[in-house]
């Protein structure tokens, strides 16, 4: 706060002049103290003056007991993930009370580079909420992955003084930091005054010790209790994940409050979350929601959403209804169903109804990143020739996955649409194709594997939004349907596709680095219900998003199996390393 603003705030105080707002008769949630107290908030310049009865407002709201929290906090999140523009998507979510972004945009990076983060930057700078960045610290991602840039150290030294800027991004490539590579460490020593993000599913002990030791200070990859633990007994703070692939909350919480654990150490974050799901059931909302239904506390769940991320990166004006703090508050008329009413931040309320309609423009060439020549069948031909195949196993509710490993009659080319293999009969678990196109520099790379838990029948799906390299990801149970799957993208230049029995169902494209529309939320959303409706129509397990969770089945980083263009690939005690 400068000395200017702060004289004119504590005049105000001291003297007994009128504030700008009072927000009258609120039961506050005071995550600092953990009680629920009565009172009167007042407002001055978007800063809070103090909370007491005494104060007088030139307006004055009667909030007649109604909740009042501090804005809620997204601990991690890419913004390119929701297929709509950053500024639509923080607008919406902002509706249902997060006042704070802390975005990662690896996604667009791993495209674009230093291009697609200044997009992210630019997109977001005049939002009416706090969208703060992590610098992508693995692109690529590992050693293994084809994508369209390379951002080092050195690329990341013009952004340090930017006040926007709060550290270091997920860190993905644990071996790089285990092991002391020289690189990935001059990337850790270029943030070791802020905060640096860990991305660590599952790392053996002495592994998950030594990660720590290097200076990592979250992670949002627990998928379980046991692990979330191990992690903060290590001192790393771990944010809880409900998105719309990955839902981590409940049991992290259950474990939580059957053990009595401090949750001080803990945090909220969405990670991926499509504006759908959002309208649907909230945003970070939905976390505190999940979390009171699993026996926290009130006032611990909501110290989750606010105070406990605000103190991890240091945000030391939000996360708490106190003197100094920047007034952005969430009004609820239900404490443990959380819902928001009314949302202000810097003291002005936020229309709920509002829809960013005005699309900033983006440079063209971040609207021309499909570069790969068109597919034929015969790019998808997959030869059977050992006793034993390694099959992905697609998991429901989880972005992991299983290695299983079948003995598969030997043949020229796996054809499932007529061979008719299953993992499990009885649970209907047909084996399908799988394949991962090279979609950057145009060098041909195709992966081919096998896959189970999807589903499709009579089709494929594709989508260019395939993390973190966002090359062409397609499923199908033929070679014909993926390659008409995959040449609809690169004509559409990136989005999702259904081909049904040798036809291009329908095509959401996605033009702005394969990953994103600027034709506006409804038109995006109409559309993906209609295709979402017929992957399900099509035999897609319904436990399982068609287009999200297929997203993930090209992410190396992840357990424990996926597919790259390079071919199969697998993570686990042994390290990464290709099948």
């Amino acid at each position: 706060m400068i000395y200017e603003q702060f004289k004119s705030l504590s005049e105000t105080v001291l003297s007994g002049k009128e504030a700008d707002l009072v927000l009258k008769n609120a039961n506050i949630i005071d995550v600092l103290t953990g009680r629920i107290r009565f009172g009167s908030i007042a407002i001055k310049d978007g800063i809070i003056l103090g909370i007491s009865d005494d104060y007088k407002g030139r307006e004055e709201v009667d909030l007649n007991g109604a909740y009042v929290s501090p804005g809620f906090i997204d601990a991690h999140l890419h913004l390119e993930s929701t297929m709509v523009t950053p500024a639509e998507l923080v607008a919406t979510a902002a509706a249902y009370g997060t006042t704070t972004f802390i975005v990662d945009p690896h996604e667009a990076a791993n495209v674009s580079g230093a291009d697609g983060i200044d997009y992210i930057l630019d997109q977001t700078e005049d939002s009416d909420a706090n969208v703060y960045v992590m610098m992508p610290s693995c692109v690529p991602a590992t050693p293994l992955d084809d994508n369209g840039c390379t951002f080092t150290a050195e690329d990341m030294k013009k952004y340090l003084n930017n006040p926007r800027i709060l550290g270091l991004g997920e860190v993905m490539d644990d071996p790089a930091v285990v092991y002391a590579d020289r690189s990935m460490h001059d990337k850790l020593d270029l943030f070791k005054s802020k905060c640096i993000d860990g991305h660590a599913p599952f790392l053996p002990d002495k592994e998950l010790d030594v990660y720590a030791m290097a200076g990592i200070m979250t992670d949002h990859e627990a998928s379980d209790f046991e692990y979330a633990l191990k992690e903060v007994e290590r001192g790393i703070h771990v944010h809880v994940r409900e998105g719309s692939a990955a839902h981590n909350c409940s049991d992290i919480i259950k474990g939580l409050v059957a053990n009595n654990v401090d949750s001080t150490c803990f945090s909220f974050c969405t990670d991926d979350k499509h504006i759908e799901d959002i309208l649907r059931e909230g945003h970070i909302s939905t976390n505190i929601r999940i979390a009171i239904s699993e026996g926290l506390t009130p006032v611990k769940a909501y110290r989750m959403a606010t105070v406990n991320t605000a103190r991890t990166y240091g945000l030391r004006h939000l996360g708490a209804i106190k003197p100094g703090a920047q007034a952005d508050l969430v009004v609820l008329s239900n404490l443990e169903n959380v819902t928001v009413t009314d949302v202000y931040y810097k003291g002005k309320k936020i229309d709920k109804n509002y829809c960013n309609k005005v699309v900033k423009l983006c440079k063209e060439q971040l609207k021309k990143t499909m570069n790969f020549k068109t597919v034929t069948e015969q790019d998808f031909v997959l030869p059977i020739t050992e006793d034993e195949t390694h099959v992905i196993r697609i998991s429901r509710h989880q972005i992991t996955t299983s290695d299983i490993v079948l003995k598969i009659a030997k043949t020229e080319n796996y054809e499932p649409c007529k061979q008719n293999d299953a993992v499990n009969p009885s649970k209907n678990e047909p084996l399908l194709k799988i394949a991962a196109v090279e979609r950057h520099k145009a060098t041909g790379k195709i992966g081919v594997a096998l896959a189970a838990g999807y589903g499709i029948k009579s089709g494929a799906v594709a989508s260019s939004v395939s993390h973190d390299s966002h090359n062409i990801i397609a499923i199908g149970d033929s070679d014909r349907d993926i390659a008409l799957a995959v040449n609809a993208l690169r004509e559409s230049q990136g989005g999702y596709v259904i081909v049904d029995d040798g036809r291009v169902y329908d095509v959401l494209a996605l033009p702005i680095m394969g990953l994103m529309s600027d034709a506006g939320y409804e038109k995006v959303n109409e559309k993906l219900q209609r295709m979402k409706k017929k992957a399900y129509e099509m035999g897609v397990d319904t436990n399982i998003d068609p287009f999200i969770t297929l997203s993930f089945m090209a992410l190396p980083v992840i357990p424990e199996i996926r597919i790259t263009p390079r071919g199969l690939c697998k993570l686990d005690d042994k390290g990464l390393r290709l099948l």
